[in-house]
């Protein structure tokens, strides 16, 4: 897939564990978890908008495009 989701490395950079995120930004741990992992086939822009308020960073910082 050439959408690569940096979610673990933020919350890394970021100290914030998953569960803490997903709590903030109001949705579930396995739902973030799909998004961490890159399996969603979609993000509402009012999510992504949470995690990067929550995370105090970009949308750039969280998905990348590369080439197959």
């Amino acid at each position: 897939m050439p959408i690569v989701v940096n979610l673990d490395v933020m919350l890394e950079k970021r100290n914030m564990r998953s569960n803490e995120l997903a709590e903030i930004i109001g949705i579930t741990t396995a739902n973030l978890s799909i998004l961490k992992t890159g399996k969603a086939k979609a993000i509402r822009f009012s999510t992504l908008e949470a995690i990067c308020e929550a995370l105090d960073c970009q949308p750039s910082d969280i998905l990348e495009y590369t080439k197959d």
